[in-house]
Parts: C-alpha cells; structure tokens; sequence
C-alpha cells in the first residue's frame, strides 16, 4: 500500500510521508540523558503526538530506556477531581504500555491516597522496571483545576527520588507552557499559590513549523515513492501559503495529489498549489474550522481586529492575548504580531465577512470582458451601489464593528472575483491599511495563459483624524511599485459624522506618478 500525506490523526511512518522525529526534536536527547523533566508544546495539528510517539518508539528500541507516550485527555472530564484524574492516568498508562516488552510493563499499581495516587504508581514501575523509565505525559493542559496542579506536584514530590524510584525524565506535553496553566485550565481561577508546581523543569521547547527543508524532504518522499515530481517553485509556494504549518503543508499536497488528482507523470506546479489553497479554504477543513472558531473569544479578538485594522494593539492583558493567541497558532510566533501565514490571513476575513457575502447577489459572469479579463471599473462601480443600498444594515453584520467596512468590501469583491481569479489579502499592526492584489488568470487570443492584476488599499477616515488619503497615495505608491504596476485603486471609508452621503470617483496621482482611481465612499 503506498504511502500519502496525512492529514487526520498522527502519522504512521509506514502509511504517511513523515519528518523524522530526531530532526524536530533535536534537543530532546540531551534533555533525556541528563535525566531532565521537560516541557514541549505547540498548537493543535503540529505534529506533537506523532514526534513524540516515534520518539518513545526509538528510545526504547534501542535497548537504553523504556519509553511510553500516552495521553492525558480522558482524564480531563475528571474536572476538579484529582482522584479520578490520577486513576484516569494510570490507567491510560498501563493500556499504552502494552505495546512495551513484557518485562518493561508496569507492575500492578499499589493503593494509595487520591494526592499520592499516581506518584505511588510511578514509583512502583521505577522500582521493578530493569531500565530507566522515560514517561511522555501528552495533552497535560486537557487537566483542568485541582486536578492539573495535583498531578504536576505529584511529579515535582517525586523528582528528587528519579531515577532508582522515579522515572528518570518526564516529558510533558500540551498547546502551552505549563507556567500558563491558568489559559490551560479555559479560564477557571488558578489554585495553586504563588509558586509554580513544575518548577523541576529544565527547559520548555516549542515544537515548530516545518522549515523549507523539512517541506522539501516531506514532498520528496512522495516524488521518490510515486515519481512525480514537485518542482522547486510549488515546494517554495507551499512554504509561502502555510510558512511550514505541518497540518497546512500536509493538507495542500494531499489535495493536489489525491483530490486533483494531477497524474503521476505531470510536475506538479505553484499555480497547483494556489488551485489547492481556494479549495481547502472553500472546503473549510476541520482545521480551519477549530481554528477560527476561536475568533469570536474576546482575547482572539483583541489581537485580529487591529490587524485587520492597521492599528496598534493596546490593554491590560495584551502580553497574555498575544501568548494565547501565539499558542492557538493563529499568529507568527516572532513579532511584529501578525497572522501566523498567508492561508490564516486570508480564511479569518473571509470567515469574518462572510455574512456579508452571502448577500451580494450580483453575477461574477457579469463583471468578465468578452475577452476574458476582468471588468475592473464595472466592479467597482457595482460596489458603490451595493454599499449605497446595504452599506449601513451590513456594518451591523460583522462581528468585528471597527472594521466592518474593510470586511464589507473584500466579501463583494471575494464574491466576484472567486471561482475565476484570486485576492491576495495584506494587512497587520501598525500598517493603517489593508493592501489587496486581484490575480486574474485569462487566455490570450494566441492561446497562451496572462493575468491580470489590480491593486487596492483600503483606508478608513475616523473621527478627529486628519484626512488620510495624501498618506494613502504614499502607501499605495510603494505597494505598486513592490508589484511592479504603474496605477491601483485607493478605497477610503470615511466614518465621521458629516461625512458625504453619496460615493464619488476622484483620478489621484502618486509622488512618483502613477495613476489612483481613488473611491470615497
């Protein structure tokens, strides 16, 4: 049976194309041989439990170590019960290490106290096990409460015991630190003092993205098993669209192979990918749907509407929003905050304005030139009538009040443009726009492919600022000269009171010269 990417549960290295787990884990060894507990931790669809179960594999094949990965997840209807959390564990442990050598498997565990339940556990493996015991505590932030600081106290009470009657190294593994147990616990008030209940660990590691070499190997073993080939341009557009996000890069190959199916002797090529991209963000996979559900939780929410806005972020609580948001995935995990790639970026305004989408009801076929190009004036001008009509009942209709308008305008233009041409969408702290290229694909009279490109800002004019459009041809002057085009469209917003009523067409100039159709509206 041929292997294919995976996208659904951890990886079998003999049924999916896989990293190795040494090459995203490098540091572990180390960690491990110096008897350390540890923490690792990434957002959801990482990889976590494949890389960490083919390491326990690893180490306890090569004869040193008795390794076990197992989850803590059935222990978090536990709740506040640190009893039932304890034996839910224990439990999870003695089914998981029936995959160990006979002689490697727990002992029956010994009675105790529900506060001493897992740790007289441990201590008995430890005792009776011939070798030192590795343990891989996945899905710990699932624990919520009394029950979470319970089992890390019980680990911390133990440590000083390791390795004759402890495990000699624990792994603990979830979407957070565990110093953030308090975000880990869905917001329950923490109880565990001013001391930190793991303070034993030696180093907390995220586990990251793929790199573009780890895309390159990744699509390679494809290319070797199957023989079609990934040109060095789709392996560099696909780290472009999900910056390595493992679930992402698995997610766009697999729908190129297997659900477009491009034959195995065709190269497979950038403009595949960006086929895949609209195809998964149509399809709103799981993912992306467990994704941005979060948008609506005011703490996602403090953080995406002034990227999309261009504003700078501010509040109490920004350094704890910005952590939650960065341990969700949703935005890069080095500054200046901004969404983690360019699938994210595009997916959150679409989610955003959706509602709003569904009610353009004019025909994209209508906005097509008989010579196949886009009508990019009559679009426009279309626009201006629908926010005429719609305009203030749609503000309401998005979630994200401060930028509605810029929501309203790319849902219309997603709606014409989608199915024929692409929106590639920039926005992010600080830029006080949002930045939009249209690529639209045509055919030429000779038969060759072209494509046409446009380029708009969007701006807004709040109350008691000054009137930013000399700033946004500025703006617009280095995007287009970024892309290489000599004029783009400036749509400004304007949100003041005495604002005009009525949408106008004004032709700007840039500093150097190029030509802006510039929309007040």
């Amino acid at each position: 049976m041929p292997r294919h990417f995976n996208t659904a549960g951890p990886n079998n290295s003999l049924d999916h194309y896989t990293v190795p787990a040494a090459e995203r884990l490098p540091q572990a060894r180390d960690l491990i041989d110096q008897k350390g507990y540890f923490v690792v931790h990434a957002p959801r669809q990482t990889g976590k439990t494949t890389t960490l179960r083919a390491l326990a594999k690893e180490l306890t094949a090569e004869g040193r170590y008795a390794a076990l990965h197992f989850t803590c997840e059935e222990a978090s209807v536990a709740g506040d019960d640190y009893g039932a959390a304890s034996r839910a564990i224990c439990d999870q442990i003695q089914m998981a290490a029936m995959v160990l050598p006979p002689e490697l498997q727990p002992p029956p565990f010994p009675d105790a106290p529900d506060e001493r339940l897992l740790a007289a556990a441990l201590r008995a493996w430890a005792i009776a096990c011939p070798r030192p015991l590795v343990l891989i505590f996945d899905e710990i932030d699932s624990l919520v409460g009394d029950s979470l600081v319970s089992v890390l106290r019980q680990l911390r009470a133990g440590f000083p015991e390791r390795p004759e009657r402890f495990p000699w190294s624990i792994i603990l593994c979830g979407m957070r630190d565990v110093r953030d147990y308090k975000l880990a616990s869905g917001g329950s008030p923490p109880r565990v003092g001013s001391s930190s209940p793991f303070n034993i660990k030696v180093k907390s590691s995220r586990l990251g993205d793929f790199s573009p070499e780890e895309v390159r190997l990744l699509y390679g073993q494809h290319s070797a098993e199957s023989g079609q080939i990934f040109t060095e341009e789709a392996i560099t557009r696909a780290f472009d669209l999900s910056q390595g996000q493992p679930w992402l890069v698995n997610a766009l190959a697999r729908e190129v192979v297997d659900e477009m199916k491009i034959p195995p002797h065709q190269a497979i090529s950038p403009a595949h990918l960006d086929e895949a991209k609209e195809r998964l963000i149509l399809a709103r996979a799981t993912h992306l749907d467990s994704l941005l559900a979060r948008l609506t939780e005011p703490r996602v929410r403090r953080i995406v509407e002034p990227l999309i806005a261009g504003d700078t972020m501010g509040g109490d609580d920004l350094e704890d929003d910005v952590k939650y948001a960065r341990d969700l995935g949703l935005i890069a995990r080095t500054n200046p905050v901004r969404v983690a790639n360019p699938i994210y970026r595009e997916v959150i305004v679409r989610v955003l304005a959706g509602a709003v989408e569904a009610n353009v009801t004019d025909e994209p076929r209508a906005f097509v030139l008989p010579d196949g190009r886009l009508a990019f004036r009559r679009l426009l001008r279309a626009f201006t009538r629908f926010w005429r009509e719609h305009g203030d009942a749609l503000l309401g209709a998005t979630p994200y009040h401060e930028v509605a308008p810029q929501l309203v305008f790319m849902a219309f233009l997603q709606r014409i443009v989608n199915g024929g041409g692409y929106v590639d969408r920039e926005y992010g702290v600080g830029r006080g726009r949002v930045d939009l290229l249209v690529r639209w694909p045509y055919r030429l009279a000779n038969g060759r492919m072209a494509v046409q490109r446009r380029a708009i800002e969007i701006k807004v004019w709040r109350p008691q600022s000054p009137d930013p459009v000399k700033k946004g041809l500025v703006q617009l002057d280095g995007y287009l000269a970024h892309l290489g085009l000599r004029r783009g469209t400036l749509v400004l917003f304007d949100r003041r009171k005495k604002a005009a009523q009525k949408p106008v067409f004004l032709d700007k100039t840039t500093p150097s010269g190029r030509s802006v159709r510039l929309l007040r509206a």
